[in-house]
C-alpha cells in the first residue's frame, strides 16, 4: 500500500509537472510541435523536403529575422484548384505508356497520397490546341461545304487518347475541375477560311455557340463534366495553329446574344469565363462585362502572364468583385533554367496572382516529349511539360514543382487571408485550409534567411535557404 501511494504521488507530480511545461510553452505563444516546413530550392537540392519544425528562441543575433503576419480575420477568395493544360499531345504521350506505369503517373498527378501532388484543376482544348499533333476540329468539312445544324459533329479525335486518360483521372480524383477552351472554330466558320486567324463570321454565331453545347454534352455523356468554358484562348492573338481572333466587342455580341441565351435554352451549367490571354489588356473583359446581358452571363475572367503585370486581376476584381478571376495558362521553355522559372513562377504566377485574387492557377502543360514535340505545323516548338514522356521513360521538370509546391499542401476550398511580410525578398499567400489548418506559401528570393511567422498568438520560426520556397502547414 505504501509503494502504491508513494507510486500515485510520483504520477501526479509528473503529471502536474507536464502540464506545467505545457503551460510555459503556450504562454510564450509559441506553437512548432504540429506544423511541417515542405522546401524546394532553386539549386534543386530540396524538392519537397520535409522539415518538423522545432521549438528555437529568437534572441538579440536575429535583428535580420523576417516577419510574416497573418490575420486569419480577414478572408478572401476560395481557391478552386490547381493544375496544368492537358493537352491531346499530353494525352497522347501518357496513354502510350505501359500500363502499370500509366497509372502510376496518373495517380501520382490527380491522387492525394504523400507522393502524388493533388492536381485538382485542368484545362483541355476543345478541337485542337497547338500541341496536339495535328489540327483538327469536330466538324472538319471539305472546302467549299458547311455544316450550320452541325450534323457532322463528332468527338472522334478526342476518343482515342484525351477521353480515356480524363476518364482515368477522373476515377482517381471525381471532384477533377475541367476548363475547355477552344483554339479556333471549324475553318468553315471564319473569315479566311484558314486555321490560323481570321474572325468568326457573325452568320455562324447561332452555330458556333451551339457547336459549345453539344460539346458540352457529348463529353458529359462520356461521363466527363466540364466545369468551364472560355470562349476563345488569347483572342487577341492570330498567329498561333490553331487561333482566332475576337475582339471585345465580338465576345460582349457572341455571348450576350448567342452563347448565354442558348446555354441557359438547353439548361447548361457550365460556367462562361472572359478573355483567356494576357494581363496587359485588363480593359478587354472590363468591356465585356460593362454589358449587362454579357455580365449576366459570365461567371469570371480568365489570364495568362507573357504581357502585363499580375496587379491587372486586381483591377478587374475591383471593377467586378462578384466575378471571379482564374489564372490559366504560362509556359515553361525548353531554354529555361529550373531554378529562375521556379522562382518567377512561384513569385508571380502562384503568389502574385492569387494575392490578386486568382482562385486557380494553371500551368502550361502536362507533358511533352523530350524534343518538345507534338506540336500541331506552327505551334509551340518550344513548350516544356510538367512531364518530359520519352517511350516508357518520365522525368520531371519544373512546373512540376511550381504547381505541386502548391497543390500538395493548398486543397481546393482553402480560403485566403491576410498575409503580409515585412522583407522585400520574403512574398508570401496564407490560407485557412478545409480541415481546419492553416497553410502559408513563403518564396524567398535573396539569401539565407530565418523567417517568424505570427498568427494570432502564436509563432513558427524557420529556416529558408537562399532562393527557395517553403509551404508551411500547420
Amino acid at each position: 500500500m505504501k509503494h502504491l501511494r508513494y507510486y500515485i504521488k510520483s504520477s501526479i507530480l509528473k503529471i502536474s509537472s507536464f502540464l506545467l511545461s505545457l503551460t510555459i510553452l503556450i504562454s510564450t505563444n509559441t506553437l512548432y510541435a504540429q506544423a511541417l516546413q515542405f522546401t524546394t530550392s532553386a539549386s534543386g537540392a530540396e524538392k519537397f523536403k520535409e522539415t518538423q519544425l522545432k521549438a528555437t528562441a529568437l534572441t538579440t543575433a536575429d535583428a535580420t529575422v523576417a516577419t510574416i503576419q497573418m490575420d486569419v480575420s480577414k478572408k478572401f477568395q476560395k481557391m478552386e484548384g490547381f493544375g496544368f493544360g492537358l493537352t491531346g499531345g499530353s494525352a497522347m504521350l501518357i496513354d502510350q505508356l505501359p500500363e502499370t506505369k500509366k497509372n502510376a503517373v496518373l495517380n501520382e498527378i490527380f491522387g492525394s497520397g504523400k507522393d502524388a501532388i493533388g492536381v485538382s484543376y485542368v484545362r483541355i482544348s476543345i478541337g485542337a490546341s497547338d500541341l496536339d499533333a495535328h489540327v483538327f476540329s469536330y466538324d472538319d468539312l471539305q472546302k467549299g461545304e458547311t455544316d450550320s445544324l452541325l450534323l457532322k459533329f463528332s468527338l472522334s479525335e478526342d476518343t482515342l487518347h484525351l477521353i480515356p486518360i480524363l476518364k482515368k483521372a477522373l476515377a482517381i480524383n471525381p471532384a477533377l475541375k475541367i476548363m475547355a477552351s477552344p483554339w479556333s472554330p471549324p475553318t468553315w466558320m471564319k473569315s479566311n477560311g484558314a486555321s490560323m486567324g481570321g474572325h468568326l463570321l457573325k452568320q455562324y454565331y447561332a452555330s458556333y455557340a451551339n457547336y459549345f453545347i453539344k460539346y458540352i454534352k457529348a463529353m458529359q455523356k462520356q461521363g466527363i463534366a466540364i466545369t468551364s468554358v472560355t470562349l476563345q484562348n488569347e483572342p487577341e492573338h492570330g498567329g498561333n495553329n490553331p487561333s482566332l481572333l475576337m475582339n471585345a466587342q465580338e465576345q460582349t455580341e457572341f455571348l450576350a446574344n448567342y452563347i448565354g441565351p442558348q446555354f441557359k435554352a438547353a439548361n447548361v451549367k457550365t460556367e462562361v469565363i472572359l478573355y483567356d490571354h494576357n494581363a496587359d489588356h485588363p480593359n478587354y473583359p472590363i468591356a465585356v462585362l460593362n454589358d449587362a446581358t454579357a455580365k449576366s452571363y459570365a461567371s469570371g475572367t480568365a489570364f495568362h502572364l507573357y504581357l502585363g503585370q499580375e496587379a491587372a486581376l486586381l483591377e478587374v476584381h475591383n471593377a467586378y468583385p462578384d466575378k471571379k478571376i482564374l489564372f490559366t495558362e504560362q509556359w515553361t521553355g525548353a531554354k529555361g533554367d529550373f531554378g529562375g522559372d521556379l522562382m518567377w513562377h512561384l513569385e508571380h504566377i502562384v503568389i502574385g496572382t492569387i494575392n490578386n485574387w486568382s482562385s486557380a492557377v494553371i500551368e502550361w502543360n502536362l507533358a511533352a516529349d523530350a524534343s518538345f514535340n507534338p506540336h500541331t505545323p506552327g505551334g509551340c516548338t518550344e513548350c516544356k511539360g510538367a512531364f518530359t514522356i520519352q517511350g516508357d521513360v518520365v522525368s520531371r521538370n519544373v512546373s512540376y514543382y511550381i504547381i505541386g509546391q502548391a497543390s500538395k499542401y493548398i486543397p481546393v476550398g482553402s480560403q485566403r487571408v491576410a498575409t503580409t511580410s515585412n522583407m522585400g525578398s520574403i512574398k508570401c499567400t496564407g490560407f485557412l485550409l478545409p480541415n481546419g489548418k492553416k497553410a502559408n506559401l513563403v518564396v524567398n528570393t535573396g539569401g539565407n534567411q530565418k523567417v517568424k511567422l505570427l498568427e494570432g498568438d502564436k509563432q513558427i520560426v524557420f529556416e529558408m535557404p537562399a532562393q527557395s520556397a517553403s509551404t508551411i502547414v500547420w
